[in-house]
């Protein structure tokens, strides 16, 4: 016996993805599976807050979104993430002569999707799957999940260690923690092997869908460059955002 509300929202899914990066508007999606406009409405709502759908502007509609990719690990999404952040990256590089890095979560590990190396003769080196607390990336795209989202990655992998992230070792201390950098919209972290990281988050369809971090020896991390590591990197951030919203 099929249960026609999931039955709805794959065929909405389903249509969304037919129109490939044209917008559907609810108009549209409610007269091609055939519901009216309000039952529609609530379905399509669930899976914008799920991030199966994206919605791109009242007048324009909507498009699938970042967990409909990472269903099929389709790397459609992220193409299109590294596209807008490419060459802003290289840029941003340039311009501080510091490693750059775009990265989202999959499978519960922070995972790059794009690096832009320095010329550097000390430079920082990172693994393209890296631990989620240990990184500013990963701990900025934890920021933003949803509290659901949150407590399952803290029963699939548990809170933080010590070493890792002190200060964090109640769910309290951690939600606390996660509250700070939402409202800062940046981590600033310092390894156990004296490496800053500084990540900002990157934002499509009003939901975070990526970060934009750079990577530094603490040697280089001085009281002097700071706040301009900091503007680059928030400039820097502003302008893929506004690709992603295009």
């Amino acid at each position: 016996m099929m249960i026609q509300v999931v039955v709805r929202a794959l065929e909405i899914l389903e249509y969304v993805a037919k129109k490939e990066n044209d917008p559907t508007t609810l108009t549209e999606l409610a007269a091609a599976v055939g519901l009216n406009q309000p039952t529609c409405a609530n379905i399509v709502k669930t899976l914008v807050d799920k991030k199966y759908l994206d919605h791109v502007g009242r007048r324009k509609g909507y498009r699938l979104g970042a967990m409909a990719y990472q269903l099929t690990d389709n790397v459609a999404y992220n193409e299109h993430l590294v596209l807008a952040a490419k060459d802003i990256m290289e840029e941003l590089t340039d311009r501080l002569n510091e490693t750059s890095l775009l990265g989202i979560l999959r499978n519960n590990k922070r995972f790059l999707l794009h690096i832009a190396n320095s010329d550097q003769d000390l430079q920082v080196r990172s693994r393209t799957e890296s631990d989620i607390y240990s990184t500013a990336t990963g701990r900025i795209l934890v920021a933003f999940l949803s509290l659901k989202e949150i407590d399952a990655l803290v029963e699939a992998i548990g809170l933080p260690a010590a070493p890792v992230w002190p200060n964090v070792e109640t769910r309290e201390q951690f939600l606390a923690a996660l509250d700070a950098i939402r409202r800062e919209e940046m981590v600033i972290t310092r390894s156990l092997k004296h490496i800053v990281g500084i990540a900002v988050p990157l934002w499509k369809g009003g939901q975070v869908v990526a970060s934009l971090s750079v990577f530094l020896p603490e040697s280089r991390y001085t009281s002097n460059r700071t706040p301009v590591i900091i503007n680059a990197v928030r400039e820097a951030a502003g302008q893929i955002n506004k690709r992603l919203a295009g």
